[in-house]
C-alpha cells in the first residue's frame, strides 16, 4: 500500500480524498493555485505545494508542475479527483513513465471513453445499446444541418471530448444549428482543447440513469447498482438518488450487465460510471462512460456502505476487489443535493464572493452527510466550478430520505454569496418529485418562467404564520422591563396583530402560554412551540408532531423567513399600523431597459454589434463566459445601439453595463 499520495485537485473532492487517505494511514499532499492558498484542502492535507496562478491552465491543468510536486514530496501515487486532469489520458502516461501510480483507469481506457465518437463505436461492438446518430466528426455547421435533417429533429450537438454539460446544445429546428454548433465547438475548445463535434438523436424527456462499476487489475468487474440523475439544468446534475424508482429488476440487471461488458471491452480498472438514458418505454441507451470518480458517488456509498475512494486506492496498488457481484447489497435510499453558488432567480447564473457566514446542517452517521471544500471565510472565485458542497441524506425509505434532505437544506445557513438551497428545497417539495414522476426536462417543465421562491400553499402559510407568532412572542419578551435581571413572566397573554407575508395581509389572534403559542387563523386554531431567540439564524417550529426549520434574517423593517423553497419578507404590525400602512407609497425601481447588463460576473467573449446598429428582438448582442460556460445575450426589443461600454476580453461584474440603446 502507498505511504503518501498527491491529490491533483481542489475543493470538495480534495477534502474527500484526504479524509479516506487519513483513515487508511496514508499521508497526503495537495497542490494549490493562488486562489486556493487559504483553502480548506490546504489546511487539511499533510503537505501543500503551490503550483501557479489562479487560472486552471496555469495550475491544476499543468501536468509538469504536478509531476514536479509529486517527485519533490515523494508521493508514490496521484489521485486526480474529478474534472481537471482526471480524464486526460496523457497525464497517467506521464506519471507511469516517471514511476508514479495513477489512481484511476489505464490511459487507453480514458482515451477511448473520453472520445464520445470512439466510445460509441466500442459500445456498439460490445453489444451495448446506443442512441441513433452520426458516429463521426462533423466539419462545419452546413454539414451539421444536412446530418440533423437526415436524423430528424430534435438533435443533440455534442463535443466528442465534452462533459459536465459543456460543449452540448439541443437543436429543435434548422435555425438553431448554426448557433448551437458554434457555441458547442467554442466551449469544447475552451474547456477540453478539442473542438470535434458529432450529432445524435435527442431523446426527449428521458430519465438519466447511471451504473457505478468497479474493476480491478485481475479481470474482476462488478457493478454497485444505479443512480438516478434526471434532475438537471443545462445538462448539469442538480439532485441525484439511489436507487431509481424507474427501474424494474430485469432492466436493472440488463443495465448492470451492459455496463460491466463495456468495462471489460475497454480493459478497465478502477471506479467508473456508465451513463444511460431511459425513454418512456423503458428502453435504455448508452450515453457515455466517465472514467473517474463521479461527483455523486456519495449516494452509492450511502446505500452500499462502501468507500469508493478507498477501493480506488486499493485497486491502483494492485489489490483484487474484496467482493464479487453476489456480495453487493444495497440498503435504503440516498439523495444528494448539489449546493451551488448561483442565482436560481436569474437563470442559475454563477455568482462569486466570500462566504461571510457558513453553517452547514448537523451531520449524523448514515443519515446526514456534508461533503464540502469550504468553510466560513472561503472565497468562491470566477476561476472554478461554483459548487459549495454536496449534501447527502439516507434513510430506509425514499420518503424519509426526502424529509431529512428538506430539513437539512432548510438548516444550511449560507450568507455572503447567493446559493441554490431554496431552489433545491422547492424541488424536493414538488409533488411530481415526491411521486417520482421525473425526467431530464423536470426543471424546464416545472419552472417555465424561472424559479421564484415565494409561492406558499395553504399548509405552508400556516407554518409561516406560526413562525411569525413565535417571533412576535420573543419581541414582546424583549420589550418588557427587567426586574432583578429576570423577565416579568405572564402565564397567558393574548394579542392581535397584522402580519404581512410579502404583500399578503393577514390578521392573526395570538395566545401566548408558558411554553406554547396558539394562533387562530381562518376560524381554525393551531397550537405549537418553537426554538428560537432573537439573533439566531434558525427557528425550529414544532407543529402537529412534526418539526420544520426556518431561516431567519433580520431586515430594516422586519424579517425574511425561508423554508422549504419559499422565501417571504414579513412585517409585524399593530392594527393601527396596518391601517396606516396602506397609505405608504411603493418605491419605483429605475428603468434599466435601455441598457444591456451583464447577468453574471464573467468574461466578455465578444460583442456582435457596433454603435449605430439597428437590432431586432432575438438578435445576438454579446457572449459572456463564466466558469467556462458561454451565454449568449439577445436583444429583448427593437432598438438602436447608442454606446458600447465594454470590449472583448473585459472582466465584468454582475449588472455591469455592456452597451446602451437609444
Amino acid at each position: 500500500m502507498f505511504k503518501k499520495i498527491l491529490i491533483a485537485n481542489r475543493g470538495e473532492i480534495a477534502c474527500r480524498v484526504i479524509k479516506t487517505a487519513k483513515r487508511m494511514g496514508i499521508a497526503t499532499v495537495v497542490v494549490y493555485s493562488d486562489a486556493d492558498q487559504n483553502s480548506l484542502s490546504v489546511e487539511e492535507a499533510d503537505e501543500a505545494v503551490h503550483i501557479g496562478s489562479s487560472p486552471a491552465i496555469e495550475s491544476y491543468l499543468d501536468t509538469k508542475k504536478i509531476l514536479k510536486a509529486a517527485k519533490e514530496t515523494g508521493a508514490e501515487a496521484v489521485h486526480p479527483g474529478y474534472g481537471f486532469l482526471s480524464e486526460n489520458a496523457s497525464f497517467p502516461t506521464l506519471l507511469n513513465d516517471n514511476g508514479i501510480t495513477f489512481i484511476g483507469p489505464p490511459p487507453e481506457a480514458i482515451s477511448v471513453m473520453g472520445d464520445k465518437i470512439a466510445s460509441k463505436k466500442l459500445a456498439n461492438k460490445a453489444g451495448v445499446n446506443t442512441v441513433p446518430g452520426h458516429v463521426g466528426v462533423i466539419e462545419n455547421h452546413t454539414i451539421a444541418t444536412e446530418i440533423a435533417a437526415s436524423i430528424g429533429y430534435p438533435v443533440m450537438i455534442k463535443a466528442s471530448s465534452g462533459g459536465g454539460g459543456k460543449g452540448m446544445r439541443i437543436a429543435y429546428e434548422e435555425s438553431q444549428i448554426i448557433d448551437g454548433f458554434r457555441l458547442a465547438q467554442s466551449e469544447a475548445k475552451s474547456s477540453f482543447g478539442d473542438d470535434r463535434i458529432f450529432i445524435e438523436k435527442y431523446i426527449e424527456g428521458p430519465r438519466h440513469i447511471e451504473i457505478q462499476i468497479l474493476a480491478d487489475k485481475h479481470g474482476n468487474v462488478i457493478h454497485l447498482g444505479e443512480r438516478e440523475c434526471s434532475i438537471q439544468r443545462r445538462h448539469q446534475k442538480v439532485i441525484e438518488e439511489a436507487p431509481s424508482l424507474a427501474l424494474d429488476p430485469e432492466t436493472r440487471e440488463k443495465m448492470g450487465a451492459q455496463a460491466c461488458d463495456l468495462a471489460r471491452a475497454v480493459g478497465y480498472h478502477s471506479a467508473g460510471t456508465v451513463e444511460f438514458i431511459l425513454d418512456s418505454n423503458n428502453n435504455f441507451y448508452f450515453l457515455e462512460m466517465n472514467t473517474r470518480l463521479q461527483v455523486e458517488h456519495a449516494v452509492t456509498e450511502m446505500v452500499t456502505g462502501l468507500d469508493l475512494v478507498q477501493l480506488m486506492i486499493e485497486i491502483s496498488s494492485g489489490k483484487p476487489l474484496p467482493l464479487c457481484q453476489k456480495d453487493v447489497k444495497t440498503d435504503g435510499w440516498a439523495i444528494e443535493s448539489r449546493v451551488y453558488a448561483e442565482d436560481p432567480e436569474r437563470n442559475f447564473l454563477p455568482v462569486t464572493g466570500r462566504l461571510s457566514i457558513y453553517r452547514p446542517p448537523k451531520t449524523k452517521l448514515n443519515e446526514v452527510r456534508v461533503d464540502a471544500g469550504v468553510g466560513e471565510g472561503s472565497d468562491i472565485s470566477i476561476y472554478y466550478d461554483p459548487m459549495i458542497a454536496k449534501l447527502i441524506t439516507h434513510s430506509d425509505t425514499r420518503t424519509k430520505a426526502i424529509h431529512l434532505m428538506q430539513n437539512a437544506l432548510d438548516s444550511y445557513y449560507i450568507r455572503g454569496v447567493g446559493q441554490n438551497t431554496t431552489f433545491l428545497s422547492s424541488i424536493l417539495s414538488n409533488p411530481r418529485f415526491i411521486e417520482g414522476r421525473i425526467n431530464t426536462d423536470f426543471i424546464t417543465d416545472e419552472y417555465p418562467n424561472g424559479y421564484l421562491p415565494n409561492n406558499p400553499m395553504a399548509e405552508d402559510k400556516i407554518k409561516f404564520l406560526a413562525a411569525v407568532a413565535w417571533i412576535n412572542r420573543k419581541l414582546k419578551e424583549r420589550d418588557k422591563q427587567f426586574i432583578n435581571n429576570k423577565y416579568l413572566i405572564q402565564t397567558e397573554d393574548t394579542d392581535r396583530i397584522v402580519v404581512l407575508l410579502d404583500k399578503d395581509i393577514n390578521e392573526l389572534d395570538i395566545t401566548n402560554y408558558l411554553k406554547t403559542v396558539s394562533i387562530r387563523f381562518n376560524k381554525e386554531e393551531y397550537c405549537f412551540s418553537a426554538e428560537w431567540e432573537i439573533g439566531q439564524p434558525l427557528l425550529v417550529l414544532n407543529l402537529n408532531e412534526e418539526s420544520f426549520v426556518f431561516q431567519v434574517d433580520t431586515e430594516l423593517c422586519g424579517y425574511t423567513l425561508t423554508h422549504s423553497g419559499i422565501r417571504l419578507d414579513i412585517r409585524i404590525l399593530s392594527l393601527l399600523e396596518a391601517n396606516l400602512y396602506k397609505f405608504m407609497p411603493e418605491k419605483v425601481l429605475p428603468d434599466q431597459s435601455k441598457y444591456l447588463l451583464s447577468p453574471m460576473p464573467g468574461l466578455l467573449v465578444s460583442v456582435a454589434v457596433k454603435v449605430g446598429d439597428e437590432v431586432s428582438v432575438g438578435e445576438e448582442l454579446a457572449v459572456v463566459e463564466a466558469m467556462k460556460m458561454e451565454n449568449i445575450l439577445y436583444a429583448q426589443t427593437n432598438a438602436r445601439v447608442k454606446n458600447i461600454s465594454a470590449k472583448s476580453g473585459d472582466s465584468l461584474a454582475v449588472d455591469e453595463i455592456i452597451l446602451e440603446f437609444e
